[in-house]
């Protein structure tokens, strides 16, 4: 693997997360303590994208930047009409309507972002939900950047590995927030990353990077005595300082009486994993598949929520390690993460 990720003096990255919690100060403490962060270009607009590029180059740090690649899973929308019908007074209780509402289905402007890093390029691209085509990786390769996929099965390996990808993201179902998975309408199988790593170094020669449910020095110190090169960790940095994760998640990571995860579909349409709440407890069994039209669908309710404080009706993201994130700097988080090794 080129030296941008081998020549870590902590090969603890912080992970891309899409959202508000991958902030630009989130990157550039990482960088600074010698490790490598991710900004998030998923739901930003190609103007803020290349905003937060030119700020971590102006910090003079090594990043990447991490990409939804289009692989959309259109809504039936008959289910989304049903689906809109019994959110509807979730709606209400903001003063929302979703009376009429349509199925939104795009691609979150992929070619206006592939045009901001081909103008403003970056040492590392890692794409999310699938792999880009042929042409857009031959172009994002001429950038010079390494180009990473993230991956949850061997078979996505060997694809990424076909494809002409440089390293791997393997993403355990333990991760917190959207999993990477090719095949959203798809049950996720839960893996350890442990397994998960071995079934993918032993079908594909490409370097790993691992992810998901690594929350400890000692689960960063088995993940790359399996083989992984680096590890990625989102949820262990949600509370710091750094962070640009809002009031209501900071405190519902924090609250004791939040006692686990779960992988639910009801606020996006596809698989992420997230704390239990009376949404996810109401809707998870409810909801359709239909990435980003039930994104869109439910966006309006949870950025009311936050706005109201109210935890139960917001997307709370973490990974099955949520109880280890702290609120400190990154910095001393990464550092404390790769203690073991």
């Amino acid at each position: 693997m080129p030296s941008v990720v081998t020549g870590l003096d902590l090969p603890v990255i912080a992970a891309p997360m899409a959202g508000g919690p991958g902030s630009t100060a989130l990157v550039i403490a990482a960088a600074r303590a010698g490790s490598l962060g991710f900004l998030a270009a998923g739901y930003k607009t190609p103007q803020a994208l290349a905003e937060e590029i030119a700020a971590v180059n102006a910090a003079g740090v090594p990043f990447g930047v991490n990409l939804f690649s289009p692989n959309p899973v259109p809504v039936d929308p008959v289910a989304f009409r049903r689906y809109a019908e019994l959110l509807g007074p979730e709606a209400a209780r903001y003063g929302l309507s979703l009376d009429g509402v349509a199925p939104v289905e795009d691609d979150d402007r992929w070619h206006d972002k592939l045009d901001v890093l081909r103008a403003h390029p970056v040492p590392v691209l890692s794409f999310t939900f699938g792999l880009p085509g042929r042409d857009d990786l031959a172009l994002l390769r001429r950038t010079g950047a390494l180009l990473a996929a993230t991956v949850t099965s061997a078979a996505e390996a060997e694809a990424a590995e076909q494809a002409g990808l440089d390293a791997l993201v393997v993403q355990a179902a333990a991760a917190g927030g959207h999993s990477g998975t090719f095949t959203p309408a798809k049950a996720l199988t839960e893996v350890p990353v442990g397994e998960l790593i071995a079934s993918v170094r032993s079908s594909v020669d490409l370097p790993v990077i691992a992810a998901g449910g690594v929350a400890t020095a000692d689960a960063v110190a088995a993940a790359v005595g399996a083989g992984a090169a680096a590890v990625a960790v989102g949820t262990a940095l949600l509370r710091s300082d750094e962070a640009g994760t809002s009031a209501v998640h900071r405190a519902a990571l924090a609250d004791p009486a939040r006692t686990g995860t779960v992988l639910t579909r009801a606020f996006t349409g596809r698989p992420a994993r997230g704390l239990r709440n009376e949404f996810t407890d109401q809707y998870s069994q409810l909801a359709p598949s239909g990435y980003p039209a039930l994104h869109y669908l439910t966006s309006g309710i949870r950025k009311a929520a936050v706005a109201a404080g109210d935890p139960e009706r917001v997307h709370l993201w973490a990974g099955t390690g949520f109880r280890q994130a702290t609120a400190e700097p990154a910095g001393a988080i990464l550092t404390r993460l790769a203690g073991k090794l």
